[in-house]
C-alpha cells in the first residue's frame, strides 16, 4: 500500500508529475473550478452531497457518516470498475477533495490497497487554491509583458492569435474569461467561468512561459465582463512596454461587423446590450442608435459607438493607467484581413 501527501506549495511545482488528477468533489464543485487537467470521479454526487448534508445538520454526524459511508463505497467501486480496470501497476494518480478529508481520502485509500501509488493533496483543493494566488502573485512580476494596445475594432485579438500561431508567448485574457471585455462583449451561450476557475486558467498559462521571452497581451482593465484580473498581474502589464495598433475607421467598422456578426443578426439582442449606455450618454442618444439599428444603418451605429463612446474612453484609460503608453511604437497592419494581420505578426516576431 502506498498512500502519500503532498503540500499544496509542492504540488504547484510538481503538477505534471503524475498520470492522472482526479477530484473526487461532487460536479457543481467541478464546474466551479478544479486543477488543470482533472477529471472527476464523485465521491458523493450532487444530490447525493445535499442529502448527506442534511441528515448531518438534522440528525447527527454519526447517521451521516454511516449513510454517506455506503453511498462513498457504491459510487467509488463503480469508479474503479469504470476507470481503473485497465490501469497499470505503475500508474500515479493525484487525488482530492474540498480539504484533502474524507471523500479524496477513502478513493485514495482503496486506490493504495490495489497497490497503485496514490498521492492526495494535504488540504485539498482549498489548500491548492491559497497556493495557486500566491503563486501567481510571484510570476507575474518575472514575466516580460509586451502590451498591445490600440482602439476598438483595431485587431488586437487578431493580432495576438497571429503571434500565437507563429510560437509567440500569448496571454489571451479575453479567451480565457469568454468575454470580449466591453459592454457588448458577451458571447452568446459561452457563459464567463467562475472567478475561482479563471484565475486557475491564468496561473496554468502564466506558469507555462518562458520568462527569458515576451509575452504579448492585450491592454485590458482590470475587470473582462464580471471577472476580476489578479492584481499583480494588472500591475505588471501597466508598468510593460506597448505596442500601439491603429487601424482606419472603415476597417474598424467591417472588423467589428465581422467578428460581432452575432449581434448583425439580433438586433434586438443589439439594442438590448445599448441600453446599458444610457446613463453615459444620454437616453436621446442612445434612442437615436437604437433606431438606426432598427432601420438597417447598423455600420453608422457601430462608427459612432467608436468615435462618440469607446474611442475616447479608451485613449484616457491608455493613458493614466500604462505608464510606457505615451511611449509605445505605432505598427499597423495593411487592413483587416487575417493575411495582413497574419504579416504584421511576422514583422513584429522579427524585431523581438
Amino acid at each position: 500500500m502506498s498512500l502519500t501527501p503532498i503540500v499544496a506549495a509542492d504540488l504547484i511545482h510538481r503538477l505534471g508529475e503524475f498520470d492522472a488528477v482526479i477530484d473526487a468533489r461532487s460536479e457543481d464543485e467541478f464546474a466551479l473550478d478544479h486543477l488543470p487537467g482533472a477529471v472527476n470521479w464523485p465521491t458523493l454526487n450532487n444530490a447525493e452531497r445535499i442529502e448527506i448534508g442534511t441528515l448531518y445538520k438534522q440528525v447527527n454526524a454519526f447517521e451521516a457518516r454511516k449513510r454517506g459511508a455506503a453511498i462513498a463505497a457504491r459510487n467509488i467501486a463503480a469508479h474503479i470498475e469504470l476507470e481503473v480496470i485497465d490501469k497499470p501497476k505503475d500508474w500515479r494518480p493525484l487525488a482530492y477533495c474540498w480539504r484533502g478529508g474524507q471523500r479524496s481520502g477513502a478513493l485514495s485509500l482503496i486506490l493504495s490497497q490495489i497497490g497503485f501509488r496514490v498521492t492526495l493533496i494535504e488540504g485539498g483543493y482549498k489548500a491548492f487554491r491559497a497556493s495557486l494566488l500566491q503563486d501567481v502573485d510571484l510570476i507575474a512580476p518575472t514575466l516580460y509583458f509586451t502590451v498591445v494596445c490600440g482602439p476598438t475594432g483595431s485587431g488586437k485579438t487578431r493580432l495576438l492569435q497571429a503571434l500565437a500561431g507563429q510560437g509567440a508567448q500569448v496571454l489571451d485574457l479575453e479567451a480565457l474569461a469568454s468575454h470580449r471585455s466591453s459592454v457588448l462583449g458577451a458571447v452568446p451561450g459561452v457563459p464567463q467561468p467562475s472567478q475561482k476557475h479563471f484565475d486557475t486558467l491564468i496561473w496554468d498559462a502564466l506558469r507555462q512561459f518562458d520568462p527569458l521571452r515576451p509575452v504579448f497581451v492585450e491592454s485590458e482593465s482590470k475587470k473582462v465582463g464580471n471577472l476580476s484580473v489578479p492584481g499583480t498581474l494588472v500591475e505588471a502589464m501597466r508598468q510593460s512596454p506597448c505596442l500601439n495598433l491603429q487601424l482606419s475607421d472603415t476597417e474598424r467598422v467591417a472588423l467589428l461587423m465581422e467578428d460581432y456578426s452575432h449581434l448583425v443578426r439580433d438586433v434586438d439582442y443589439f439594442c438590448e446590450r445599448l441600453a446599458v449606455l444610457i446613463p453615459l450618454q444620454g437616453r436621446a442618444v442612445v434612442e437615436g442608435w437604437m433606431a438606426l439599428a432598427r432601420s438597417g444603418h447598423l455600420p453608422q451605429v457601430v462608427q459612432e459607438l467608436l468615435t462618440k463612446h469607446y474611442d475616447p474612453a479608451y485613449l484616457q484609460s491608455m493613458q493614466r493607467n500604462f505608464v510606457q503608453f505615451k511611449e509605445s511604437k505605432t505598427i499597423a497592419p495593411e487592413d483587416r484581413s487575417i493575411r495582413a494581420v497574419d504579416d504584421l505578426a511576422t514583422q513584429i516576431l522579427q524585431k523581438t
